[in-house]
């Protein structure tokens, strides 16, 4: 596990740090702010590159719901599933202690500011209610892990997953960026959360609960769902060397 573990640290530092350094450091920035637009691409982008990086290593899942979702659909041992959310957590942290020094350089920087937390209600960057913003994680989360479940399949042509997997999650922020701040990672939740705490620790519940939530639906559904395809490939299988059997009966008659 030492090596797995490790590199899921160093994928949900980046993410968090790519994510996140985006949204504090660049998404304001005077003239050349790269905006909503760009905070979505970024996050994105921190997975796809990651996922080249270290998914022969550990599977790159850099988010307890995405290992709670592939344990549920039998992708992913139970066993390894408390080192690895240990790992992202701490990876989390990390990114985000590093950029706290950083943001922190800037005159006139407030932690108040959030640090790009996720949060409901006043929290939230379009006041979005809390009923809201639980419904919106469940549902992001529960879509991000179809995406990841489907475009890992083994009957789906290797290679490309990152790509589905880096704009698949774009999508879910260009979505839910008015709503949350988009978590649907808990890892990615906690970081910045112990920085800036009272308010961002008060409301990181919900952003634990609703994505490991809708993972863990995901899972089970894709289990079905991709599962039918499975059982009918095994069903031809069966029937094929069923009539190469009878074949080769028949010819020896």
């Amino acid at each position: 596990m030492g090596k797995k573990t490790v590199a899921e640290f160093l994928g949900t530092f980046w993410l968090v740090f790519g994510g996140c350094g985006s949204a504090v450091l660049a998404a304001a920035f005077p003239n050349v702010g790269i905006g909503l637009l760009g905070v979505s691409f970024a996050f994105g982008l921190t997975v796809l590159s990651m996922a080249y990086a270290i998914g022969h290593i550990s599977g790159c899942h850099l988010n307890p719901a995405v290992s709670v979702g592939l344990m549920v659909g039998g992708r992913f041992k139970g066993s390894d599933l408390i080192p690895y959310v240990v790992a992202q957590v701490l990876g989390a942290v990390a990114a985000a202690a590093v950029l706290y020094l950083v943001a922190s350089g800037k005159a006139g920087f407030d932690i108040a500011g959030g640090l790009a937390s996720n949060g409901y209600a006043e929290h939230s960057p379009g006041q979005y209610s809390a009923m809201s913003g639980f419904i919106i994680e469940v549902v992001m989360t529960f879509m991000f892990l179809i995406i990841i479940l489907g475009a890992t399949d083994k009957r789906v042509p290797a290679g490309f997953a990152p790509i589905a997997i880096g704009l698949g999650l774009t999508l879910i922020h260009l979505i839910s960026i008015p709503v949350t701040n988009t978590s649907v990672n808990p890892a990615r939740s906690t970081g910045p959360a112990i920085f800036v705490g009272g308010w961002a620790i008060a409301q990181l519940w919900m952003f634990w609960v609703a994505p490991i939530i809708g993972a863990a639906l995901a899972g089970g559904a894709y289990r079905w769902l991709g599962g039918e395809g499975r059982e009918m490939d095994a069903i031809k299988k069966a029937l094929s060397t069923s009539s190469k059997d009878a074949t080769v009966l028949a010819g020896t008659k």
